[in-house]
């Protein structure tokens, strides 16, 4: 019996090696401990990795010490934390500073982070946003197979791919610092990463869902986190 439960436990063991990670529940959990591993996989790139698990993407960059453009390589592992470490600083003298003279105040510029959305898809949401209950950190819009998709908002295209599990073939549009868009269940992609893409460019064609409906899956993260998408988008 002694040497039956000390195969068990080294077969789980290996298993959790394997999958590249340590297990953190769902995609896009936010709630990932510090120490936390993700190894790098084919298909990959550090803003599909941090839209995985709730993180922004600046941040974990920061945290693994990764500089623009944000380049990985494969089996590299990806510390999923959304601060960097700590380092210890001297402290220095500090001097003090004349006061600045007074100076006319200029008018306020304009919010650069300002996104003006539209609908990726005019039709009917069948499933709501939820973070409780029915989860669902989007909303899932009914088309037709073969349907346009297109760009919310101008962008960069940061993702252009189907490894990652429950979003099918996938497009992550980044806005600016703050804001990414999401656009599931195609059922094929027009764009590839790096592209830039005006509003309402067409960047997929909605696909099948696993349960055989026909709809886009449209999401909006604010550093990293997800918001309710209907918060944006005009009123139909």
């Amino acid at each position: 019996m002694r040497w039956l439960i000390i195969f068990l436990l080294v077969g789980f063991l290996v298993g959790c090696a394997s999958s590249g990670r340590v297990p953190v529940g769902d995609i896009g959990d936010a709630r990932t401990a510090a120490g936390d591993v993700h190894r790098v996989q084919k298909g990959d790139t550090l803003h599909s990795i941090a839209w995985r698990y709730g993180l922004d993407y600046k941040a974990l960059a920061a945290a693994n010490d990764i500089k623009s453009p944000y380049t990985i390589l494969i089996d590299q592992k990806i510390v999923l934390r959304d601060e960097p470490k700590k380092s210890v600083r001297k402290k220095t003298p500090q001097r003090t500073k004349p006061k600045p003279k007074s100076r006319t105040k200029t008018p306020a510029q304009p919010n650069v982070d300002q996104v003006v959305w539209r609908w990726p898809l005019k039709g009917e949401v069948i499933k709501e946003f939820s973070l409780t209950g029915k989860f669902n950190k989007g909303i899932d819009i009914k088309g037709k197979t073969g349907d346009r998709v297109n760009a919310a908002a101008a962008g960069v295209v940061v993702y252009a791919g189907g490894n990652l599990r429950g979003y099918g073939k996938l497009v992550i549009v980044k806005h600016n610092d703050r804001f990414l868009s999401a656009y599931g269940n195609n059922q094929d992609v027009r764009v590839k990463e790096g592209d830039r893409v005006t509003s309402g460019q067409m960047l997929a064609r909605v696909g099948t869902s696993g349960s055989d409906i026909e709809m886009l899956h449209f999401e909006i993260r604010l550093k990293g986190k997800p918001e309710n998408p209907r918060k944006y988008l005009p009123a139909l």
